[in-house]
């Protein structure tokens, strides 16, 4: 009896590798586009996209995520202390419009 059997390869490389290598090392994507008519540019879009670990993105001085109140705990808490301040400041202006002759 003849049995055919499938060879795998071993090297191989898995996306979970791929991926570890890219976040560890990070990737810069860029690309302009431009849209032109009779020599008239009427829209110019710049993509810069970079992919990485937030670790790297640190090393490299990219945080934006800390100071976006939709993505951080303290800026969310910072944002609603904001909100409570402006009613205080409204309501001591109303005070003092009251007050005033």
């Amino acid at each position: 009896m003849n049995e055919k059997r499938i060879v795998h390869t071993t090297d191989s490389t898995n996306l979970a590798d791929i991926l570890e290598r890219v976040l560890d090392k990070g990737i810069v994507i860029a690309g302009d586009i431009k849209v032109n008519i009779a020599d008239v540019e009427l829209l110019s879009i710049k993509i810069r996209l970079v992919i990485c670990s937030v670790d790297k993105a640190k090393e490299i001085g990219i945080n934006w995520w800390e100071k976006d109140a939709y993505l951080s705990a303290k800026a969310q808490a910072l944002e609603e202390n904001n909100a409570i301040l402006a009613q205080k400041i409204e309501a001591l202006e109303n005070q003092i419009k009251t007050l005033q002759p």
